[in-house]
């Protein structure tokens, strides 16, 4: 749904018929009515209102028109106290003015086929209106006031929603004709209301106990004379037949007096037909005129377009010394190709370096498959060099891929500022080409005697114009190949990344099993320097307790049952969120732990500490082969994962210096400073290091 609604524009016939009835109204001798029907209306026009007020009319006619509200902004109703008749049907009225009650006159208020959904309870101050015709609205009920209205003859309210009479209604002696739709009636019922506008009335009299009269007992209080003053009820006989003759003369005269101005209209219609005629005869003439005029701008124009033609082909020998320039340009760039392809033999040969590293390395690894026994101690300087000269030779691939690639930028950086400065220069000689030709053009019109000696100059330079092309020809040829040239260059490159990224995976692969092993030494030592007070607090752990947890594979949680002096009696009075607390998070385990405790209650328990035999026998429960590592702590133990930083540790890389640097976001302490500055991950966790913090040990 749009948010902004356009105006709809009155069409000029509906404009032309409002200014005519207008003008027409502010005639001298013009009649009491104002007509302005039928004019495609949004608002009723304020001199509308002023013309009403001034003139003292009284019947006005909006009918077949776009009417929302009765009353614009800046206008007041009692502009309009001296209506007799205001006729608004087929508008789209919502609603009335509160003032509505303030046009005393008015005797006849025609509002059918509009979108009104309430009357106003002013309505009931018309007291001298004859006939409320709301027929075709929405309406759901009337007002109370109706009863007020004592002359009131005709009331139409049907095709609306009304399903009740106000019992007000019965006070009205003079109501004649009473019109709704019966059927949807619920009081008075529809069978009532079905039987006429004398029987709905009785049955209203009777609900408010009254005595029911006939209309035709009751005179209207405004049939009156022409000026007369209106006078109160009386008795049936004596004025009626006359005010009835004497509104039927004022119809007529209306009828005349409409007819009269139809004709006035239709002359009006004629007169500004002869007048749209006169003006297409100019329109007429004008197009004439224009056509000549375009006609001698076309010549104007051949004739500068043949000028500037000569002066083009002057232009010509500016265009060969531009193009010598760019040849010199080509000659360059093709220069420029046969240094890359030098540095392509260069790169070749940095391969063959390369390959010769890995032949090394395979030698290397030859060399240190050795037996066991030797291995284990010449394990340390060896994992130590294979690592270094590792990282050196990951270093001295990735500084030359760096070189290849920033040479590889700068020659293309080259070859496009050439190319820009070529550009610069072409637009440089079109504009100095169209400043010619805005020379060219004043010259030419002062200069038309030249144009023989510059068509025998043409017929020369015709010869200069084939060399050119034949030129044009051997350039196009150099470019493409060229092209080709460096298409063969760019599946080189790709060709020697896919060589290069081959060539680190199998060096990646052929390293996992030495750093496997060099991981598994490093687990080894680790469990080997656990404290002496934590594996005694282990050795206390009951047998069976160490032996469900390997079961379940769970040997990360024995520190934590150790440290909390956790037996079989303190499980069976504790809950999962207990083991929650303690670090154990795992539902399952939590489940097998509480359930061992369960049937351990039939059994006598141990007690917390064993004897020194079984501490000397529960000490090698620890696994010593480092085939077998129990799985890393889960994140939520607070088990350290790295050396101490109480007491000194060696430096996991070279094993000779002492750690220095905590790695941040994983905390590992397990390198030195010249170590650490190499290595872009953590050896222990393989994480990405974000942050290096040094150790000063004092």
């Amino acid at each position: 749904m749009p948010l902004f609604f356009r105006k709809r524009k009155p069409s000029e016939e509906s404009k032309k018929r409002l200014e005519y009835q207008l003008c027409l109204s502010k005639e001298v001798g013009a009649d009491d009515i104002l007509d302005i029907s039928a004019c495609e209306l949004t608002e009723v026009p304020a001199s509308a209102f002023s013309t009403c007020k001034v003139l003292q009319k009284k019947v006005f006619i909006l009918h077949s028109n776009q009417l929302k509200s009765l009353v614009t902004k800046g206008c007041s109703i009692s502009s309009l106290a001296t209506l007799r008749v205001l006729d608004l049907h087929e508008n789209k009225l919502t609603s009335l003015p509160d003032e509505i009650g303030q046009l005393k006159a008015l005797q006849v208020l025609n509002l059918e086929r509009n979108h009104l959904h309430a009357l106003p309870e002013s309505i009931g101050d018309l007291l001298q209106l004859q006939t409320l015709n709301v027929k075709g609205n929405a309406l759901t009920e009337l007002p109370s006031t109706v009863g007020w209205m004592g002359s009131l003859r005709t009331l139409d309210i049907s095709e609306n929603n009304v399903i009740r009479l106000p019992t007000a209604l019965a006070k009205i002696r003079t109501l004649e004709c009473l019109t709704l739709d019966a059927a949807s009636m619920t009081f008075p019922p529809s069978a009532v209301c079905a039987a006429g506008t004398e029987a709905t009335q009785r049955f209203l009299c009777a609900e408010l106990g009254m005595e029911y009269c006939p209309p035709s007992q009751y005179l209207l209080p405004v049939l009156e004379s022409e000026g007369g003053v209106p006078s109160g009820d009386c008795v049936d006989g004596e004025v009626t037949p006359h005010a009835d003759i004497a509104w039927e003369n004022k119809f007529q005269d209306y009828e005349k007096r409409k007819e009269r101005k139809q004709m006035e209209k239709l002359e009006f219609e004629r007169r500004l037909e002869e007048e749209q005629r006169e003006q297409t005869e100019l329109v007429l003439q004008n197009s004439s005129r224009k056509e000549d005029m375009l006609q001698s701008v076309r010549q104007e124009q051949q004739r500068l377009e043949q000028g500037l033609w000569h002066q083009q082909k002057a232009l010509e020998v500016d265009r060969q010394r531009l193009l010598a320039q760019v040849r010199l340009a080509e000659s360059s760039v093709t220069g420029r190709i046969t240094r890359l392809l030098l540095e392509n033999k260069r790169q070749r040969k940095s391969a063959e370096f390369l390959q010769a590293l890995e032949e090394d390395r395979m030698r290397v690894e030859r060399l240190m498959a050795i037996t066991q026994e030797e291995a284990e101690s010449l394990r340390r300087k060896e994992v130590a060099a294979a690592m270094q000269k590792m990282l050196s030779e990951s270093c001295s691939l990735r500084m030359i891929q760096e070189v290849c690639e920033a040479r590889r930028r700068t020659l293309v950086s080259e070859t496009c500022s050439s190319l820009e400065s070529l550009d610069r220069k072409f637009e440089q000689v079109l504009s100095l080409q169209q400043l010619d030709k805005n020379r060219a053009i004043s010259h030419i019109l002062q200069e038309e005697e030249m144009q023989k000696a510059a068509f025998e100059t043409l017929q020369l330079q015709k010869d200069s114009m084939h060399c050119f092309l034949r030129n044009q020809e051997v350039l196009s040829e150099q470019r493409s190949a060229l092209s080709d040239l460096l298409q063969q260059l760019l599946k080189q490159r790709d060709q020697r990344e896919t060589e290069l990224r081959q060539l680190l995976v199998e060096m990646e692969l052929k390293s996992e099993a030495t750093q496997e092993n060099y991981w598994l030494i490093q687990y080894q030592r680790l469990l080997d320097a656990k404290p002496l007070s934590l594996r005694m607090q282990e050795a206390g752990v009951e047998q069976d307790l160490v032996d469900l947890l390997c079961k379940l594979s769970a040997q990360q949680y024995l520190p934590l049952l150790a440290h909390h002096r956790v037996t079989a009696e303190t499980l069976r009075h504790m809950t999962p969120a207990d083991l929650q607390k303690m670090g154990i998070s795992e539902m399952g385990i939590q489940k097998a732990l509480l359930n061992w405790a369960k049937d351990q209650a039939g059994t006598p328990t141990a007690g917390p500490y064993k004897d020194a035999q079984k501490e000397e026998v529960a000490e090698p429960s620890v696994p010593s082969s480092p085939e077998v590592p129990s799985p890393p702590p889960s994140p939520e133990i607070l088990v350290p994962s790295a050396p101490s930083l109480d007491g000194s540790s060696e430096c996991v890389v070279c094993m000779e210096k002492e750690s220095q640097t905590i790695f941040l976001p994983c905390g590992h302490v397990c390198c030195c400073q010249a170590c650490s500055d190499v290595l872009l991950s953590c050896p222990l966790c393989r994480g990405e290091i974000a942050q290096r913090v040094r150790i000063y040990r004092g």
